[in-house]
């Protein structure tokens, strides 16, 4: 689709930072063009007019559990592993049904608050549960975002001595089994891809060595990348201690789970030894300030993390510990996290919205195709509104986007096909999701103990 922004502000997100007060994106057959100041040399048949609007990147998010839309608000003052106890009796419940519900509800917000691009991190595959995994691929489909879901599993339940309940687990062989179904049946690696899949063991106390290992080798035969969660509590740290004999990182690194193929989730306790390998070997961190903060773990060194050269992106996480799951308003909770631990100069709001494009693209090893505005990469661009009472009188329309209120959504764009225009989806009905959560939900819910 051809798509012309005019006239609005632009912050390209490119290497030099590059921004335009007045100026232009045009985007021809899915890609861009053209970014620049003024008007655009050539119209195309769609022009959205972008004064009063700041034109980014779309936003991209790097961690979720999207069928956790079904369980939100519940375990409200525990730490994280009592709040995974109190959920999984419900989570061992759940079906095709409800995680499309949830996923589709979820990849809705997301849109809505400016994200074009989204992982998932899915490790529950109850037995009687259907085909819960193309339930969540056809939720993205109905949305219109691209999606890395991530086959996630674990296989080490309660009576080996790991957290789960054994009737949530898997086998080690089926879960690499299916893992590989997962991929044949969906990755796309073309450039363009709406789909591409990761391959995703739960955590260190979820997860055997054995299983940790073997994923490692399936993605790399497989050529897709791998994610997991590490080092997010301290009670996951004296895990790992008292199991492993070393920390979640020297772990990680031991079982071959280090490298730029590689991102993790939360990254939240680590030494300056884990910082550094992290750098060095340029695996990547999706940081989740709000969820960090509603299970009381902790703040991510993400100063010291990009200061090393890791990656980093944000991520909203499980909506039932982070029940608004909307992306936008993360990097501010990132800017604001850094700052709490390392004074006012420790992440600038260009530094944050970088996190939540580029970063997020480099996690996800797209940083060629998506996450800055530059000719030859696809169209992936929210247009924000600051011509709004919540945003008068701030110059810096980046400061505006990044500290203000959550901007509304003038057009939001996925290879230059519009997915929100003017607040509102463009190929799903809010209400109708809205329903759909809650009659899931409720289902899912009621039965309960």
């Amino acid at each position: 689709m051809n798509v012309l922004i005019e006239g609005a502000a632009i912050a390209t997100v490119d290497p030099s930072g590059t921004e335009y007060t007045n100026g232009h994106v045009l985007i021809e057959d899915g890609v861009i063009t053209s970014v620049g100041a003024g008007p655009s040399p050539r119209r195309p048949g769609l022009v959205l007019d972008g004064r009063g609007c700041l034109a980014t990147p779309g936003l991209v998010n790097t961690h979720h559990h999207l069928y956790q839309w079904a369980t939100r608000g519940l375990a409200q003052d525990a730490i994280l592993f009592d709040w995974l106890k109190a959920l999984y009796p419900t989570w061992g419940r759940l079906d095709a049904e409800v995680v499309h519900a949830a996923s589709a509800a979820g990849l809705a917000t997301l849109a809505l608050s400016g994200c074009t691009t989204s992982t998932d991190h899915h490790y529950v595959y109850p037995r009687d549960g259907g085909d819960v995994f193309a339930a969540q691929v056809e939720a993205a489909r109905r949305i219109g975002l691209r999606f890395h879901p991530c086959r996630g599993s674990m296989d080490l339940g309660v009576s080996q001595g790991g957290l789960p309940p054994d009737n949530v687990v898997e086998t080690t062989e089926a879960a690499l089994a299916a893992t590989a179904d997962a991929i044949d049946a969906y990755h796309d690696p073309s450039p363009a891809s709406l789909l591409r899949v990761a391959v995703a063991p739960c955590s260190p106390f979820s997860v055997t060595e054995d299983l940790m290992r073997e994923a490692a080798v399936l993605a790399r035969a497989k050529g897709v990348r791998l994610h997991t969660h590490l080092a997010e509590t301290v009670e996951e740290e004296a895990f790992c201690r008292e199991r492993f004999g070393c920390t979640p990182v020297e772990y990680a690194e031991r079982l071959g789970w280090t490298g730029p193929d590689v991102w993790l989730a939360h990254t939240v306790h680590l030494d300056a030894k884990s910082v550094a390998t992290l750098g060095e070997t340029g695996t990547g961190v999706a940081h989740c300030p709000s969820s960090n903060g509603r299970l009381g773990a902790g703040i991510a060194p993400v100063r010291a993390l990009l200061d090393a050269g890791a990656p980093v992106g944000v991520g909203v996480d499980g909506a039932a510990s982070q029940e608004a799951g909307r992306l936008a308003p993360e990097l501010r909770q990132a800017l604001y996290y850094a700052r709490l631990e390392g004074g006012p100069a420790a992440l600038t709001a260009r530094e944050a919205l970088r996190l939540g494009t580029m970063g997020g693209a480099r996690c996800l090893g797209r940083e060629a195709e998506i996450g800055s505005l530059e000719p030859g990469k696809l169209g992936d661009v929210a247009l924000w509104r600051l011509d709004t009472l919540a945003h008068a009188g701030i110059a810096d329309p980046v400061a505006a986007l990044v500290l203000g209120a959550e901007p509304p959504l003038a057009a939001l764009l996925v290879g230059g096909t519009p997915v929100v225009r003017d607040g509102a989806l463009c190929g799903a009905d809010e209400a109708a999701l809205a329903r759909a959560l809650t009659r899931e939900s409720a289902r899912l819910n009621g039965g309960a103990p």
